[in-house]
């Protein structure tokens, strides 16, 4: 079977479940994984013969596929800020609103001018936000906290894949009474999904990523926010910074809270322009 051959396979079996578009995109991250070949390489050896151990790769990729597996999980990897990152299930796949964030707490260290921060990030799972903190602020010291221990191990893999040293603890930060020590930054994505949006998640999401990371019950839906804020109280130096990202139809709600608690909250949109990041300051 040739490369052209297996594109079109690709295109017949998977036309039913995804767009033309994302077919391509999974068969282009499939033959750089399995064949070590990117799009230029393929286009000019569209009939290039396959053994047979490659074809059996890209059929167990393609029934994987056709389960909605997601893609970052059948090749053990993804992208983020420019970073390579080990995921597998059990382990949330970073985002690209969560990139924005990322961006957003180092605009403000910029303009802070302080280099020697102590930041955390709370329900760290692949360890993205602080291993990419931590490549554009080498002389921070960068906590993180998971209470998944599966997920611990891939972030410190990948803090060594990408040569980095951030300081990884195993808790669960709603039974943590206090943090260890005071930070200049705390970070955190917590699990913001109400069960009445389960209907607006993608298949591949619902029955793949780790519902821990993910969900809470609707009736309470900032469970986690309000912990992390009110640890945040005590756990913050003098003008220290908290970054969420946020449920968007909870932005409202969510910077209210932070600010009955004490701070000075502002909310920012992402990319499709939902408000999905929060930043506050200790007043």
């Amino acid at each position: 079977m040739t490369i052209t051959q297996l594109k079109s396979k690709f295109l017949e079996d998977l036309g039913d479940n995804y767009p033309k578009e994302e077919i391509l995109s999974f068969f282009n991250l499939l033959a750089a994984n399995f064949l070590k070949m990117n799009r230029l390489q393929m286009a000019l050896e569209p009939n290039k013969e396959l053994n047979k151990a490659e074809i059996g790769e890209f059929d167990q990729a393609l029934e994987k596929l056709t389960s909605f597996e997601p893609i970052q999980y059948i090749i053990g990897e993804t992208e983020f800020f420019s970073l390579n990152f080990k995921v597998a299930p059990g382990v949330l796949i970073p985002r690209p609103e969560t990139e924005e964030l990322v961006q957003w707490i180092l605009d403000e260290v910029s303009l802070q001018q302080k280099l020697d921060l102590k930041i955390l990030d709370i329900g760290t799972g692949s360890g993205c936000i602080p291993i990419s903190l931590k490549k554009h602020l080498p002389k921070a010291q960068i906590s993180a906290i998971d209470i998944s221990e599966e997920a611990l191990k891939i972030a410190n893999l990948n803090a060594e894949q990408n040569e980095v040293s951030v300081d990884f603890i195993q808790q669960d930060i709603l039974s943590a009474e206090k943090l260890p020590q005071q930070f200049d930054i705390i970070v955190s994505n917590p699990p913001y999904v109400r069960e009445l949006e389960k209907a607006e998640m993608q298949q591949n999401v619902l029955q793949y990523e780790p519902e821990t990371a993910l969900y809470v019950k609707d009736e309470n839906p900032l469970l986690f926010y309000k912990k992390i804020t009110k640890l945040a109280q005590e756990g913050l130096a003098k003008n220290g910074l908290l970054f969420f990202e946020i449920n968007q139809y909870l932005g409202e709600e969510t910077k209210a809270m932070v600010q009955d608690h004490g701070f000075d909250a502002k909310l920012r949109k992402d990319m499709f322009e939902n408000f999905r990041m929060l930043k506050a300051q200790k007043c």
